[in-house]
């Protein structure tokens, strides 16, 4: 005689089942309709998806327009210095004599190499950081957050400077810089998503069956954050440009001959008067036109995330 288990069982469901049908798990066909929905909420805020194609066109200007317009950025030409938009330089020339249109493609290189590189660090840092925090809570809860408010407090610019006459100025060195002052704010979000996900009934059956806290975070707390996760790290990228201009503009830029929207920025500042309107309004507006189409892409995600959280209700 065959016995059928009775549903609901424990024999019913094995527990790698069971945690299969945990909402951070699914079949790809589901998840794929979901991508799809999330693309179309997306979509429907028609700035945040031009704010994508500006976006997808400026990273294309700046790393393949160098590929097909080939200028010299490396000599300076003091005999070609400051000379007006032109049939020859179409965005005129700097006080070194360097072609502004190649100018500004290699300065939009670090600009963004610097915005996306913090976002990256920072948010997988501080999202790992406020999981912990937030999962294991108790002391070490305290201990992690006492150790976020101190970093919190710190300002950005005295350890810029701190570091700076410590140490030679480079790209990496500035993008460890920032990510020191930008990770605690991501940690915090992701902390208190935790202390919400971690009572969720599929959490802590998971925890019955014994997983193990570093997977049940990777697992089900860091996938059921994800939409927060991502809504942040568009707003580290546009603050870390941000900082990373404000930097450059102090004089804590990357060393030559490289340079940056920032430093392209100072360096037109100190010809404001000379009437070389090319040298400070066009790395200016390129930084401004940058911020802003990274905060709308930020605003489109975190309407994905709304929507998101209330299907998830009403389901």
């Amino acid at each position: 005689m065959v016995v059928v288990p009775a549903a609901g069982s424990p024999e019913e469901l094995p527990a790698t089942e069971a945690l299969a049908r945990t909402p951070s798990a699914g079949g790809g066909s589901s998840r794929w309709q979901k991508w799809r929905q999330d693309a179309a909420v997306f979509a429907s805020n028609r700035f945040a998806l031009g704010s994508l194609v500006f976006l997808v066109a400026l990273v294309l200007f700046c790393f393949v327009g160098p590929l097909l317009y080939r200028t010299n950025q490396t000599a300076a030409t003091l005999l070609n210095a400051n000379l007006a938009p032109s049939g020859q330089y179409p965005l005129g020339t700097d006080p070194e004599g360097f072609n502004e249109l190649g100018r500004l493609m290699l300065g939009g290189q670090s600009t963004l190499e610097v915005g996306f590189a913090v976002a990256i660090f920072a948010t997988a840092f501080g999202a790992m950081w406020g999981a912990v925090a937030g999962y294991v809570g108790g002391a070490i809860d305290s201990l992690l957050m006492r150790v976020v408010d101190t970093a919190l407090s710190i300002p950005y610019l005295f350890l810029a400077v701190l570091l700076a006459t410590l140490f030679r100025p480079s790209l990496w060195l500035i993008v460890l810089t920032i990510t020191a002052v930008s990770w605690p704010s991501t940690a915090r979000i992701v902390r208190g998503e935790t202390l919400s996900l971690r009572t969720r009934d599929y959490v802590t059956a998971a925890r019955g069956f014994g997983s193990w806290q570093l997977r049940l975070i990777g697992r089900h707390i860091l996938p059921n954050s994800f939409g927060s996760i991502v809504v942040n790290a568009t707003l580290r990228v546009a603050t870390a440009i941000f900082i990373f201009a404000l930097l450059a503009y102090l004089g804590l830029g990357v060393p030559l001959p490289a340079t940056s929207w920032g430093q392209m920025l100072q360096q037109g500042i100190s010809h404001l008067y000379d009437n070389y309107w090319w040298e400070l309004w066009l790395p200016g507006v390129a930084i401004v036109l940058t911020v802003i189409a990274v905060s709308a892409i930020g605003d489109g995600f975190y309407d994905v995330v709304v929507k998101r959280q209330g299907s998830g209700a009403r389901g």
